[in-house]
């Protein structure tokens, strides 16, 4: 008996043997092309993380498996490529990429994979995220229904937010859209800030820090950048940090705003890195995996089982084309859209938002009939000043033609300070909420007001 069970043990033994290599075998360098590295070897599956050691042996660059290409692994590296050649050892890590997470998050400027540039030291974290995560599961999330405030009157009175909403900023170049994300970060109601700047001009980042966002903003803010000199897949991973962080704060309960600018960099990152791996363009040069990250990511943001994420994105419309693919795109996921003008940011009016073209569609659920109802009245005013606005400066429209018009025009100027606000002076909701119920009362049928 006892021999028996010393063969079945054996067997076991060499079964378990064969089926566990004893040395770990290591890839090699075989060529390099544009943004990608191809090696042979190792063994790894896409989105593992590798160390590409120099042959001098003086130090390594991590790269992620975006691919294969026969038998060969194809690696974008998270570095400058100078330095690599055939013959470098590719060492596999045989994990993703993740995110140091932690309260001491608060306050700090991280770069693209999470990593300190503020010179404040290392993080000290308390858990580590995945850079990719599944969504919250679509019938155990909660209901958005209570609104959040983020201290501008144009959103919070027009456009209202509510706690795990997602919507877009759609605007063209020098509109406005970060002096807007400063302001919104540091007058909100939520009670933490993750902020990715992606593709931004280096110039710019401290100049967002210091004078948009401020110390009182930034205290209670997560700052994620990866400027627009860095690899692709560091501008996209920076996406991917951000939404990981907000994510942290989530699970502990918080409500967090997450705001991203712009999600068209993260495109156009992707992009890059589909053609480098050979992938077909599609539409108007963007590769099908940009429309399939688009959602996966977008979809990261919202109410979550505990906590929120609210999400904000900016999309930098290229020549103002509202219709372009990455516009048409995030517009069918978001929750909303407000678009910047530039037209009106041309006659010094801030925050340049046409309301006319902008909606949030969870709205409704979030305030009171009466609040939704003067928000109405506010965009009927808006729309008819709109139709008669030539008329009007060329002369030709006689005061008591129509109602409805010299009802626009005499309550135009009202509204109009209702709509515009300085940097400095931040509104709280119930002030916002006050002052949109005292605009624009409906003319009545003899041509006076309601």
């Amino acid at each position: 008996m006892n021999d028996v069970q010393d063969v079945d043990l054996f067997q076991l033994f060499a079964v378990d043997l064969l089926q566990k290599p004893l040395v770990k075998i290591n890839g090699r360098i075989v060529q390099v092309v544009g943004l990608v590295a191809e090696s042979q070897g190792p063994d790894v599956r896409v989105g593992d993380l590798c160390h590409i050691q120099f042959r001098d042996g003086s130090h390594e660059l991590d790269a992620e498996v975006v691919g294969f290409r026969g038998d060969r692994v194809l690696l974008m590296p998270l570095g400058a490529l100078q330095e690599v050649g055939p013959g470098c050892d590719v060492v596999s890590t045989n994990r993703p990429l993740e995110v140091p997470v932690g309260d001491a998050l608060l306050g700090r400027v991280l770069d693209g994979l999470g990593v300190p540039i503020d010179d404040k030291g290392p993080i000290a974290a308390s858990d580590f995220y995945p850079l990719y995560a599944t969504p919250p599961h679509p019938l155990k999330r909660k209901m958005v229904d209570t609104p959040l405030s983020v201290g501008v009157r144009v959103i919070d009175g027009m456009l209202t937010l509510g706690k795990g909403q997602r919507i877009g900023i759609f605007a063209g170049s020098g509109v406005g859209k970060s002096t807007l994300m400063g302001m919104m970060a540091r007058y909100t109601t939520a009670d933490v800030n993750v902020i990715s700047l992606v593709g931004e001009r280096g110039r710019e980042v401290r100049e967002f820090i210091e004078r948009d966002l401020g110390p009182e903003g930034l205290k209670r803010s997560v700052l994620v950048i990866a400027t627009s000199d860095q690899p692709a897949l560091i501008r996209l991973k920076s996406a991917m940090t951000a939404t990981a962080i907000a994510e942290y704060f989530r699970d502990q309960g918080k409500d967090v705003l997450l705001m991203m600018d712009t999600v068209t960099r993260v495109a156009r990152a992707q992009r890059e890195i589909g053609l480098a791996i050979g992938e077909p363009p599609a539409t108007r040069g963007y590769t099908p995996s940009v429309f399939e990250m688009l959602p996966r990511l977008l979809e990261r943001a919202g109410a979550g089982e505990v906590g929120s994420i609210t999400g904000i994105y900016t999309v930098l419309v290229d020549g103002d084309d509202m219709n372009e693919p990455v516009a048409d795109t995030v517009r069918g996921i978001l929750d909303g859209h407000i678009v910047l003008s530039r037209k009106i940011a041309a006659r010094n009016f801030y925050p340049a938002v046409s309301v006319l073209d902008s909606v949030s569609r969870v709205m409704p659920a979030l305030v009171s009939r009466e609040h939704l109802e003067a928000a109405g009245r506010v965009r009927d005013l808006l729309a008819t000043y709109a139709e008669s606005e030539d008329l009007v400066n060329i002369g030709a429209y006689k005061t008591g033609s129509n109602m409805r018009v010299d009802w626009a025009l005499s309550n135009m100027e009202a509204v109009r300070g209702f709509l515009s606000q300085r940097v400095q002076d931040p509104t709280s909701f119930e002030e916002t909420d006050r002052r949109l119920l005292e605009l624009a009362p409906y003319p009545n049928q003899q041509g006076g007001a309601a």
